[in-house]
């Protein structure tokens, strides 16, 4: 055919239809192009032509009326289905819904609308000429490589979006992990309550799929929040880690210094008597400290037996025998427990479990500590 029509029957030209004859060269493309591997790189980049996967599934129907899988010839790329037989291929897709989605692939310079004078859709040969008339599929062959750019800008986009959706996460865990480790290193500081509802926040935005604009907000959030975190607690480390660590070596190494300096604290400072018991539950406090339950041979169901645990585990724990009778005389026999099970309970992230409890006891005389937090921020990180 000497001729190519660019007008479709009964529709008015429009911009869209002349743009796309730029994309339909005189001459055969040097390589021919898989035409389900041109469908996979489009369907990978419908949102970048405003595609939906509809609009795909009514493109892979039509390209299968072309029989082979490549598309080489641009003069043999027409298929002429009727409307019924492509919604028959469609599954029974009504015509209406089908013209719909051609329209939006025809607008998008996917296919090309090659009517013939009355309208229909057929083939004919005049010789060794064959004249088809119906949707031209070139634009699959030479939009191929703007496809392959599309697709590859697609999946680059999503990795990166994957990339920081994952870098967002891992901050939200370490935000909450920190949140809890001061609630029981420096529970007197009022910024934990704070930072954990930032870290429950995120979690919760984490769900509803933000996109890469939320995600990079999210990150600043939680990157300003957990160097927050670490400056509380590494403060807090030097005052309570690190000088109870040496006195906790230096009371293992000397003992005999060590029973004299209690005796003339003994006979300097008067008795402390004991409190009254924790106004925690047991059964909240075994919630919280499950690693200790490993050890007993019995379920633990009262208070002595809690506390006869925690004797026998405090030698293992590297606690040393005068810090535990401080403890025990200052905040009672079992507060003292709850918090050497609580220390247990997170001892890999503790320096010195000794010097600890001997801080935390430090600050019970004080009145500056109290075992409810502690207790609490366990059970939240059980949960």
């Amino acid at each position: 055919m000497t001729y190519t029509p660019i007008s479709p029957f009964r529709r008015p030209v429009t911009a869209a239809m002349l743009s796309q004859q730029t994309h339909a060269p005189a001459q055969s493309l040097p390589c021919d192009v898989n035409k389900w591997e041109a469908l996979k790189l489009l369907a990978t980049a419908r949102k970048a032509y405003g595609l939906s996967d509809r609009d795909i599934t009514v493109l892979q129907a039509l390209i299968s009326f072309h029989r082979s899988d490549t598309l080489g010839d641009l003069d043999g790329l027409i298929v002429y289905p009727s409307n019924k037989t492509l919604c028959a291929r469609l599954n029974g897709m009504p015509c209406s819904t089908m013209r719909r989605h051609l329209a939006k692939l025809i607008d998008a310079g996917i296919l090309i609308r090659r009517d013939s004078p009355n309208g229909k859709r057929y083939a004919r040969r005049y010789g060794t000429e064959k004249v088809a008339f119906g949707f031209d599929l070139r634009p699959l062959v030479t939009r191929y490589a703007e496809f392959c750019d599309a697709a590859e800008a697609v999946r680059a986009e999503e990795q990166r979006l994957q990339r920081l959706r994952e870098t967002v996460s891992l901050m939200r865990r370490d935000l909450m992990g920190l949140a809890e480790l001061g609630r029981i290193q420096a529970p007197d500081l009022g910024l934990w309550d704070a930072v954990d509802d930032l870290a429950q926040l995120s979690a919760r935005a984490l769900r509803r799929k933000p996109n890469l604009e939320d995600l990079t907000e999210w990150q600043t959030r939680l990157t300003d929040a957990l160097t927050q975190a670490r400056d509380a607690l590494t403060e807090n480390s030097e005052e309570m880690s690190i000088k109870p660590a040496q006195n906790e070596q230096h009371h293992k190494t000397l003992k005999k210094d060590l029973i004299e300096s209690e005796e003339r604290k003994t006979a300097i400072e008067p008795a402390i008597a004991f409190p009254t018991p924790p106004k925690v539950s047991l059964s909240l406090v075994l919630s919280a400290c499950q690693d200790c339950q490993s050890y007993a041979e019995t379920p633990i169901r009262h208070w002595h037996e809690f506390v006869h645990l925690a004797n026998t585990l405090r030698p293992m724990m590297g606690v040393g025998e005068d810090a535990w009778e401080m403890a025990k005389r200052t905040m009672g026999i079992e507060a003292a427990s709850v918090v050497l099970m609580s220390i247990l309970e997170r001892i890999s992230t503790i320096q010195s479990p000794g010097g600890y409890l001997r801080h935390l006891t430090e600050k019970a005389k004080a009145h500056q500590f109290s075992l409810e937090p502690m207790v609490m921020a366990l059970v939240r990180r059980a949960a």
